[in-house]
């Protein structure tokens, strides 16, 4: 079993997150834990019944946030935000591949906000999350080089504000991906088209638009 959890976990980031959500464990740096004294908090986290799967290995990046990921990988740009970051289906794999970017993630869903301050606090340093509104416009124009919008815009009622919010703060670019087909989410309020997306985003002034198609979705780069 422990050879299996080593195999299916990145037991150090796990363990890294436990110790910093975990009040009545020590308050020991990861980086001064041996790899049986990982293994011992991450196992005493999955007896506790914390939600671990966000540190599973085996299951490979969704199809979407690789599609994503290959394009920051073709940009330059120092600082990001990701709006709606969830329990950080992107951010984890961001931020594992890049560690130097300062990242600020806003939720309007307390828990995600300190999970992934937890996250920031025992692994990510550059990393920081707010319980903040993207239709409010939160942040100064031109704040962030990128901002990510990724299953975000099929739950936001006032989304052509949020569009507007997003395209202000961005100096380099808008990153999207919505769900291009119906499906049972209740909380989906929206479904969108290429030519949604591209009359919302010209409204908000961005005329160079770019659309890939990824299993089911829509992956599109508004250039400011």
């Amino acid at each position: 079993m422990t050879h299996d959890f080593e195999e299916r976990y990145d037991i150090k980031l796990a363990a890294s997150w436990i110790l910093a959500h975990e009040k009545n464990l020590p308050k020991k740096s990861p980086d001064d834990c041996t790899e049986e004294e990982l293994l011992k908090i991450f196992c005493k986290g999955k007896e506790a019944g914390l939600k671990l799967y966000p540190f599973k290995k085996d299951i490979q990046p969704l199809a979407r946030i690789q599609r994503v990921l290959g394009f920051l990988r073709s940009i330059s740009f120092d600082t990001i935000l990701d709006v709606g970051s969830g329990r950080g289906v992107f951010l984890i794999p961001f931020m594992k591949e890049f560690p130097n970017v300062k990242v600020t993630s806003i939720d309007i869903l307390e828990k995600r906000v300190e999970f992934l301050n937890e996250l920031s606090d025992a692994a990510f340093p550059n990393m920081r999350a707010e319980k903040k509104d993207i239709c409010g416009q939160p942040f100064r124009d031109n704040t962030f080089d990128v901002v990510t919008m990724l299953e975000v815009l099929e739950h936001i009622p006032e989304v052509e504000r949020a569009v507007k919010a997003a395209v202000k703060i961005a100096r380099k670019y808008v990153v999207v991906t919505v769900p291009s087909k119906p499906d049972n989410n209740p909380e989906h309020i929206h479904l969108f088209t290429k030519d949604k997306l591209t009359n919302m985003f010209q409204s908000a002034g961005c005329e160079k638009l770019h659309f890939d198609g990824v299993e089911g979705h829509i992956f599109m780069v508004a250039v400011i």
